[in-house]
């Protein structure tokens, strides 16, 4: 890996766990390896599970902590939105960086992630962006070390890398002490670990119910470059993400029976 590169003028960093996640913190210090400006415009509180979502219907408050540091009453994808065409407008970002996420984004995951879903706002912006994701096994022991010893290099590799447009790239850094880490390896999303999501009905002090929406996971079957395998190898693993989503197979049979009817 690239030990060193040109520094850049401004990164916007934002989050799903909310501005005073310790994910965020890490990637700040990250940051601030990278850039002159690090800008951190992340929501207030937990944003978790809403993708790509940006909110049409209320009004988005804004409070400012520090000279470049702004908590939004909104989803993660609000405050890609608020940083670049109104708090950033003057001086855009060149580059988005979105995490550290507690907890890895991997296959069908990425769907629901708002992790994700601020990267992919900024790709739509037309900024290049990067999600970050630490996978853990305890969650209350995520290795907060391996991603801040490897995140800096990660993110100059693939900055270094050129394409003929602005990129979505999902990073997943592995479940194990950085030391032992291996290589960035690219990866396709695969299916991951989702079985499915299910609604857990509760009963409050009153006697009346409420419900908590819970995700299935368990072991599926992932082929060896997918996300998944790769980051279970103990590899960072990283996806480019687009917005095409349209099924060619199904595509195909749709056209052919179609043109028949």
């Amino acid at each position: 890996m690239p030990a060193s590169r040109p520094r850049l003028a401004r990164v916007l960093l934002t989050n799903d766990d909310g501005i005073d996640a310790p994910g965020l913190a890490v990637l700040a210090a990250v940051a601030a390896e990278l850039a002159d400006e690090v800008w951190v415009v992340a929501p207030e509180h937990d944003q978790s599970g809403t993708s790509h979502s940006i909110s049409l219907h209320s009004p988005l408050r804004v409070s400012q902590h520090s000279k470049y540091r702004f908590g939004v009453l909104g989803t993660p994808g609000d405050c890609v939105v608020m940083a670049v065409r109104h708090l950033m407008k003057d001086a855009p970002p060149t580059l988005v960086l979105s995490g550290i996420n507690r907890g890895g984004n991997l296959g069908v995951e990425t769907m629901f992630s708002g992790t994700v879903g601020a990267a992919m706002t900024g790709l739509l912006l037309g900024l290049p962006s990067i999600a970050l994701s630490q996978t853990f096994s305890d969650r209350d022991n995520v290795r907060w070390d391996t991603a801040r010893a490897l995140a800096p290099n990660v993110i100059r590799s693939l900055l270094a890398i050129a394409h003929d447009a602005p990129t979505c790239l999902n990073v997943n850094f592995p479940d194990i002490d950085a030391a032992l880490a291996g290589p960035l390896t690219p990866t396709r999303q695969g299916v991951g670990l989702v079985e499915g999501i299910d609604v857990l009905p509760q009963t409050d002090p009153r006697g009346l119910q409420y419900h908590w929406l819970s995700f299935q996971r368990g072991p599926r079957e992932n082929a060896a470059d997918s996300e998944t395998a790769v980051v279970a190898s103990g590899r960072v693993s990283v996806t480019p993400l687009h917005f095409e989503r349209t099924d060619e197979r199904t595509f195909a049979a749709l056209t052919q029976a179609l043109a028949l009817a």
